[in-house]
């Protein structure tokens, strides 16, 4: 059952709504509007402090949806209304009134998820909600058993890692890898091409295949191509739900190196994939698209090709002095070591690397070959924070192109949600593959390039 269209939405609201009428009952005409006066006030107050919160935090520069706020203001409001009226009630008023703040709360909560499809269905809630997995995921015990009996799987198959942080000392939660079924055609497997899938900000290394739908994805991708795709590590990027690390290495963790010196050498080694940075690539949504960004212009001795669907032009956590402070402990020197324009202007022409700036927006394919020139008014305002992802991308494009890397800002439909950012990644998936040198996929341009 859906969670982000139908009537499980409806109902709550319905509910939320009819607790808070009952809640109010019936007082005087005029109880009645010092009542509702002061909880408005509260209502439209509590939204205010949620929204500068958030904003000062740096999760958001914009509400989430009009729906959200609304009933953040609701919740207020509810609140307001509980105190207001719970003397001289009775406690069946009294219940319901606690009742309609927590419906209004999960109402808030509801519009939120609907804005963002972090759970598109009951069973996602569920699942995350009971820790069960479904049927395609397993502990590596269990892919021991499998090679051992010579088991070739018909769709892919989700193995649970448990990735050593001996370089890094980065605490994360357990990681996620994505074999397809030709992985287990011979022992030892095929050097196959391998993608690194990093999440959101807030968000757990089962998001992208559930949520983001990648699991789908990548299984259709491997239908076509006679059991061939990417192997796909989905790591931990964050340690924790809500430590917004940014991929870089600072107070909140040193998730660069974890990303770089754990996960991508473990991948090789346990899974036999190939090293070559030829056959590495890098896709990410939201801040886990500016983390495949940073770690792509960072790391070209690892990588050479990356998608990066709504992210920014570099890490974010507020403002830059605010970002500098959250992530970097004030040290200036340590945010130009992983800004990508830094990086790039640094580093000048990079040899074999290509990217895929994809945005949640109606926007016509704009490609730039490699070794373009730089035109400055192409990147100006470089340094303001802007939630217009077609602006960015084409900004970086630019720059990307200046300095050697074939590029494509490509849009798709949708707005900032796992959904929309899940056909984005469907999208860009078969060129990602072929550029990497998936067996069987053929290598695809750049959309708008003058050959596609």
């Amino acid at each position: 059952m859906s969670l982000i269209s139908g009537l499980v939405p409806i109902i709550l609201e319905v509910l939320a709504i009819a607790a808070v009428v009952l809640a109010i009952g019936r007082p005087s005409r005029s109880v009645l509007l010092r009542w509702v006066t002061i909880a408005l006030l509260a209502g439209v107050l509590f939204a205010v402090i949620v929204r500068v919160t958030v904003k000062y935090q740096g999760w958001s520069e914009r509400a989430a949806s009009v729906s959200t706020v609304i009933w953040v203001v609701i919740t207020g409001f509810a609140a307001a209304i509980m105190i207001l009226a719970w003397r001289g009630s009775p406690w069946w008023r009294r219940t319901m009134s606690v009742l309609a703040v927590v419906l209004a709360v999960l109402c808030s909560f509801a519009e939120l998820n609907i804005a963002t499809g972090y759970f598109p269905t009951t069973q996602s809630l569920w699942q995350r909600v009971t820790g069960t997995d479904p049927p395609q995921w397993i502990e590596e015990d269990a892919l021991a058993a499998m090679r051992q009996s010579g088991e070739e799987p018909t769709r892919g198959t989700m193995v649970w890692v448990d990735i050593p942080r001996d370089a890094s000392g980065f605490g994360h939660r357990r990681e996620l890898v994505y074999l397809p079924p030709a992985w287990f055609r011979s022992d030892p497997p095929p050097q196959l091409p391998a993608v690194m899938a990093i999440g959101a900000e807030f968000s757990h290394p089962s998001d992208w295949p559930e949520s983001g739908g990648a699991l789908k994805t990548l299984d259709e991708f491997a239908a076509f191509h006679h059991g061939y795709s990417p192997v796909v590590v989905f790591p931990d990027a964050t340690g924790a739900f809500n430590n917004d690390t940014e991929c870089v290495n600072g107070p909140r963790g040193n998730a660069a190196d974890h990303l770089t010196k754990d996960v991508r050498p473990y991948v090789v080694s346990r899974f036999g994939v190939s090293s070559d940075p030829a056959n590495w690539g890098l896709a990410g949504w939201s801040s886990g698209g500016t983390c495949s960004l940073m770690l792509a212009v960072r790391n070209p001795e690892l990588f050479s090709a990356f998608v990066a669907l709504d992210g920014q032009l570099g890490p974010n956590s507020g403002t830059k002095q605010q970002t500098i402070s959250r992530l970097f402990g004030g040290d200036a020197t340590a945010w130009a070591s992983f800004d990508p324009k830094t990086l790039i202007e640094k580093h000048g022409p990079y040899g074999n690397m290509s990217a895929w700036l994809g945005v949640s927006e109606q926007t016509p394919a704009v490609h730039h070959a490699a070794g373009g020139t730089l035109d400055p008014n192409a990147i100006a305002g470089w340094d303001q924070y802007s939630e217009d992802h077609a602006a960015n991308a084409n900004k970086l494009c630019a720059l990307l192109s200046a300095n050697n890397v074939e590029c494509s800002v490509v849009g798709y439909p949708g707005s900032h949600t796992f959904t929309a950012a899940g056909d984005g990644f469907k999208a860009a998936l078969p060129w990602l593959a072929g550029t990497l040198g998936t067996p069987n996929a053929d290598r695809v341009p750049l959309p708008g390039a003058p050959n596609s």
